[in-house]
Parts: structure tokens; sequence; C-alpha cells
């Protein structure tokens, strides 16, 4: 779309009542509304709004900005906005593999390991473990994507006794929980939910700001008798959403 036509657009928007960034955020819609910018098309950014639609760098913000805390776009720091998909779900009360149920919504699962390595287990993990003071863990920190877009930090430690070979896989094929499900089938599982605020280095690896809402599961499983990993899965608030259903 050229940017006389964008003009042309916002001309019936010049003349009105309607604010000129409702007018941005109507032009965006209807583009969204009507199929011709689909999920995660990249929207024109900041400067290019400002340059085609002729308003200011502070109404194309705002637009921006209301668009992204209505779940209509997704802003990601250093790269830009992108149309949203409709969120993803995990189920609550399932330990699944994330690539699965990505696969199963049609989409490419990616995943990029940023840590891997051996280390004496922090207090408050080896009592998760059952370990003792001291006793050395494997620890791995992997990002996982939704059609490139990331939507899961998984920050996992796991009882060497139980899976020894562990850092000597590749997981660019395999996913941590299929490959330690493989080897030490779950017998049981404790899970908890909670609302976080996100740490810096956090919102670096998912692309997100300060003020994003998570939602995070501590997850600790189990095999047999063995405690065999704990696990802290973060996800962004505006991309994922956790259910839960019974029987």
């Amino acid at each position: 779309m050229t940017a006389l036509r964008r003009r042309i657009d916002m001309a019936a928007f010049e003349d009105g009542p309607v604010p000129r960034y409702e007018a941005v955020k109507q032009f965006i819609r209807t583009r969204i509304d009507s199929g011709e910018w689909p999920a995660h098309h990249r929207i024109p950014s900041e400067n290019e709004i400002v340059a085609d639609l002729g308003v200011s760098r502070m109404t194309a913000n705002r637009a921006l900005r209301e668009l992204a805390t209505e779940g209509a776009i997704t802003r990601v720091q250093g790269v830009g906005s992108f149309v949203a998909a409709h969120k993803g779900s995990t189920a609550l009360l399932e330990v699944r593999n994330i690539a699965d149920e990505i696969r199963e919504r049609g989409h490419a699962h990616t995943s990029r390991m940023t840590l891997m390595q051996e280390e004496v287990a922090p207090s408050e993990i080896g009592y998760a473990l059952g370990l003792a003071t001291g006793a050395r863990v494997f620890h791995s920190i992997m990002v996982h994507s939704e059609n490139g877009l990331p939507i899961q930090i998984e920050d996992r430690f796991v009882n060497p006794s139980i899976c020894p070979k562990y850092m000597e896989q590749d997981f660019r094929d395999m996913t941590p929980n299929a490959y330690l499900t493989a080897v030490a089938p779950i017998t049981r599982t404790e899970q908890i939910v909670e609302a976080v605020s996100p740490q810096p280095w956090e919102c670096k690896l998912l692309g997100i700001d300060r003020n994003e809402p998570c939602l995070m599961i501590r997850r600790r499983t189990w095999s047999d008798t063995a405690n065999v990993t704990t696990a802290r899965l973060l996800y962004p608030g505006t991309r994922y959403r956790l259910e839960g259903m019974s029987q």
C-alpha cells in the first residue's frame, strides 16, 4: 500500500470529531479485521506512521501502545510491531511438550538454548530436588518461540543421578521435556502458577517491556519416588494463556 493511499484513507478522519490517535488505530484495525494484514504481519513503525499519515510521534506512539494493550498487536523491542495471533494456550493440569502444542495449532516451533551447564545447586533447588547440600545439578535455560515470536522461557534444573546424559543431548530437534519424559516417565507432578513481573534479562530474551505482565509455572516432576527436575516456565501474558479442565 502506497503512502498516498494511506493519506487518502486518513482524510476521512481529518475533519471529523475522531481524535487523531483513534484515527490511526482505526486505520490499522481496518486492515487487520479485513485480513489485509494477517497474523504476524509487520505493522508500520512509529517513524513510518508519522511520515505516511502526517501525525505526530506522540500520536503514533499512543495508537500503537493502546493497540498492544488491547491485544490487537504485539510489540517486540528492537524488532517492531506485528499483528497479534490468537493467544496460544497450554493445558494447566497436564505436563505437555510445548513443541507439540505449537505444532497442533499449525504453527512452527523453534527454540534457542541460552545456558547449559553443571553447577552447585542453590539451596532452594537442592531442596526441590531432594538433594544434599553442595550437590551438583544440570542447569539449562531455553527460549521457545511460535512462528518466530518468543512465548516461553524454560529455566530448568535436572537431577544428574536420574538423567546423567542430559547435557550431552542436542535439544535443537528434541525439547528437554520430551527427552526427560522418555528417560524418566513422570509418575507425579507439582505445579504452582503465579503472576509475576519479568526480570530485565527475561525481558531481553522474550523481547518484551518491563511492564509486561507474565505468567509463571513452577513445576516439579518425579519418576517413581525420585525427583527428576524442577523448572520455572515464564510466559508473556499478552501472548499466552493457561487453561484447566476437570471432569
